[in-house]
């Protein structure tokens, strides 16, 4: 079986990898350079593609700073750091799970694989619209409405295993799975070593996560 395996580099699209794997799947990753400030996780899908022996992995370029309109596509936009708030971020760019998750449609269409793997996660994530379930299976919808591949009859479905499992959960499934979360970068503005900011909420999210499921954090954070 083969799919289609989205891979940002972080904690969530790693342990999604895992999963996939170990249940029997040929697994292509595929990662997307959109311009993105913390450009460490491109370097982080890398190293743990191979980890987990993917079968495949590639890297797409899509400049998403044409528009900005993010903290992680715009400069000028600075990331914040106060602590996970309710409401929609500014971390959230515009269409990127969209433009992400088309690509991976058209990967797979061309490879003839019928599952797409997401790390989307609605439970304890930062409020993105683009991460919920219903947009999920309305994307999936899509998928089979707009593809050759569908209408011919090899319907695609989208995985998306994490997506009701809490930060703990999810760490404790990768961890049992055999993922080396050192080898991943969640920090949204990571350095180009990749170590990370300890302060911004995918920081925060990623650190209560480990405390919570009493497990070790093996992320290295940037001095002072």
């Amino acid at each position: 079986m083969k799919a289609v395996i989205l891979l940002s580099g972080g904690l969530d699209s790693a342990t999604v990898l895992a999963i996939a794997r170990s249940e029997g799947y040929e697994c292509r990753c595929l990662s997307i350079d959109y311009g993105q400030r913390h450009r460490a996780e491109l370097s982080a899908a890398e190293r743990v593609a191979k980890s987990l022996g993917a079968h495949e992995h590639r890297v797409v370029k899509v400049d998403l700073t044409t528009f900005g309109g993010s903290a992680l596509t715009d400069k000028n936009i600075a990331v914040p750091v106060e602590g996970v708030k309710n409401g929609i971020p500014v971390t959230y760019v515009p269409a990127r799970n969209t433009i992400m998750l088309s690509l991976a449609l058209a990967w797979a269409e061309v490879l003839a694989a019928q599952h797409i793997f997401f790390g989307a996660n609605a439970v304890d994530y930062s409020g993105y619209p683009d991460c919920r379930p219903e947009y999920m299976r309305a994307f999936e919808t899509l998928a089979n409405l707009a593809t050759k591949a569908a209408v011919e009859g090899s319907r695609l479905t989208l995985h998306t295993p994490i997506i009701d499992l809490g930060k703990a959960d999810i760490i404790r499934r990768g961890a049992a799975l055999g993922v080396d979360y050192a080898l991943t970068v969640s920090c949204y503005q990571a350095g180009g070593d990749g170590h990370a900011c300890g302060r911004c909420d995918s920081c925060r999210l990623r650190k209560a996560g480990f405390e919570a499921a009493g497990i070790a954090d093996p992320t290295r954070y940037q001095a002072g």
